[in-house]
């Protein structure tokens, strides 16, 4: 923390501009002592000055200077920004020359790590800029900026804070055990604790769709073979991805494409057909068909209208035993006559949407569908939605402990035993915000952040 750090905060390689970012006490110092132009131990903070990086009487490049000094900076600490030309010689040649004047290169995450060591955020928030950066979609970048403005951290505080307060009055319980008084209110105890576990509950509840939002909603593209799947895996792209063949069996592994709709990132695995067969490359296919049918958050059983009624689509489905969601599509409309379609789409109550892969006709009410079926409104029901698998098993942590204090409440257990049972409930919460840490969690953490960040 007392040392001086550098690394480039750009993208690597070739560029107009490539910014070179230092942090540490003296990095305002040694910046000027590489800079021929104004006095930059003087200026205000915020300020960007232009002029030369020198090593001795030999200029490396005209850049622009933006300095940031203590404790208005991302990091807390004197800061400086190098703007300059984004040739990687230039780059490499800068950070050689404060590399000999004393600074050192930054580990990864180590700005955003000082950062939060300096109180400038808790780990939960620093936690989301890393977030922030690999979001691929504008649900996965609310997501990550609302995390990133501090809403689970301050309530969690909030009612951390209230825990402590009881957890405090039963600890002093135990210095006067002889004389059997009660400090903290027992009532008022189990009332908060219910408080704690219905927000806990929301927050846990919430990180399904919040783990999928950052990481792309999965969804598998099943149904008998030549069913249209890889047709439809194509309309839905826009493109031809997939091998179409009129040859049952052609798609014989999953495979996996991308698309965002409305905001939403999707990842869509098209999938072998679903068959009886002997083919041992086909039926390894089909097995990971029904694999990818677990993973998924939600599947598309797609089937051709021409091969199959309604009550043999409830059979197959039937037979897949899953309670993942799911939408039902038929395909290849196309085929039929009007009175055809018109007397099919009567035969049942099952909600479907019918489609011509082949024409993309309905594809658009697939999208549709979908994002309903994972409730994009969501983002804006939840005041915060989790997608950090390290605050998921911490939340779950602090639920069981929460039990446990109110099983002992119930059996009337001493406060001794309360008082371990809150504490690992304490102990949960204060590692998802950073009030407890070591340096075991935040190497861990802070290791899957970029270097310049």
């Amino acid at each position: 923390m007392e040392e001086t750090i550098i690394a480039l905060a750009s993208a690597p390689g070739v560029g107009a501009i490539s910014v070179i970012r230092l942090s540490g006490e003296q990095a305002i110092h040694i910046t000027n002592n590489c800079f021929k132009g104004k006095d930059l131990t003087i200026q205000k903070s915020h300020s960007a000055h232009f002029g030369y990086i020198v090593d001795g009487s030999r200029e490396l490049d005209e850049v622009l200077v933006t300095i940031f000094k203590t404790p208005n900076s991302y990091t807390k600490e004197n800061a400086v920004e190098i703007s300059c030309h984004g040739s990687p010689y230039i780059v490499q040649s800068i950070i050689k020359l404060f590399l000999k004047n004393g600074v050192r290169m930054a580990e990864q995450g180590e700005f955003t790590k000082r950062a939060f060591l300096n109180g400038r955020f808790d780990l939960t928030q620093a936690e989301a800029v890393a977030d922030l950066i690999a979001s691929e979609s504008k649900a996965g970048h609310e997501l990550a900026l609302k995390q990133l403005k501090g809403g689970v951290s301050s309530e969690i505080k909030e009612l951390r804070t209230q825990l402590i307060h009881f957890a405090s009055l039963i600890e002093l319980e135990l210095d006067f055990s002889e004389e059997d008084v009660e400090f903290a209110d027992r009532t008022q105890l189990v009332a908060l604790i219910q408080n704690i576990q219905r927000y806990l509950n929301k927050l846990i509840y919430s990180f399904e769709y919040g783990n999928a939002i950052k990481n792309g909603v999965p969804v598998a593209i099943v149904g008998k073979p030549n069913a249209g799947k890889s047709t439809l895996l194509n309309a839905l792209l826009n493109e031809n991805r997939a091998i179409v063949s009129d040859i049952a069996g052609t798609t014989r592994d999953t495979i996996e494409e991308v698309l965002t709709i409305d905001g939403v990132q999707f990842r869509f695995v098209d999938t072998a057909g679903l068959r009886e067969t002997q083919d041992e490359i086909e039926k390894i296919g089909v097995e990971k068909a029904l694999e990818q049918i677990e993973k998924s958050s939600i599947f598309i059983y797609l089937f051709d209208i021409n091969e199959l009624s309604f009550n043999q689509v409830e059979n197959e489905l039937n037979l897949l035993n899953t309670t993942i969601p799911f939408l039902i599509v038929a395909n290849k409309t196309d085929l039929m006559s009007t009175k055809q379609f018109q007397e099919y789409n009567t035969q049942s109550n099952l909600e479907c949407i019918f489609i011509s892969a082949k024409q993309k006709s309905g594809v658009e009410e697939i999208k549709k569908a979908l994002l309903r079926a994972i409730h994009t409104s969501a983002i804006e029901n939840f005041d915060v939605v989790i997608t950090n698998s390290r605050h998921y098993e911490m939340l779950v942590n602090t639920q069981e402990a929460l039990k446990d204090v109110l099983n002992g409440i119930d059996l009337q257990i001493t406060g001794d035993f309360l008082a371990v049972d809150i504490r690992r409930a304490l102990e949960s919460l204060g590692r998802i915000t950073g009030d407890i840490s070591t340096d075991d969690l935040l190497d861990n953490i802070f290791s899957k952040f970029c270097i310049g960040k």
